[in-house]
């Protein structure tokens, strides 16, 4: 029993003041550490930003395609959407 009230003021101690500041130091630490993007994030970044640039560049030419080929597509398509809603 007597171990238990030795105990009691510093386990309380700990959990009010040295736990919180622990704990918020932890996640500015790990915040700090997730702000800057790795080498192998910036590669697959760059990845994707070439594979949007030729995907944009096929949907330029499909619509320049569907253009020749049916004047019309876009009116069609934007009656359609407005039919859907």
């Amino acid at each position: 029993m007597e171990f238990f009230q030795f105990m009691f003021v510093p386990t309380i101690l700990f959990m009010v003041v040295v736990a919180p500041i622990w704990i918020s130091m932890h996640y500015r630490s790990v915040n700090k550490s997730s702000r800057s993007l790795s080498e192998e994030d910036r590669e697959s970044i760059e990845h994707m930003l070439e594979t949007v640039d030729k995907l944009t560049d096929r949907i330029g030419t499909l619509e320049s395609i569907l253009d020749a080929d049916h004047p019309q597509w876009k009116q069609k398509m934007s009656r359609r959407e407005r039919d859907e809603e």
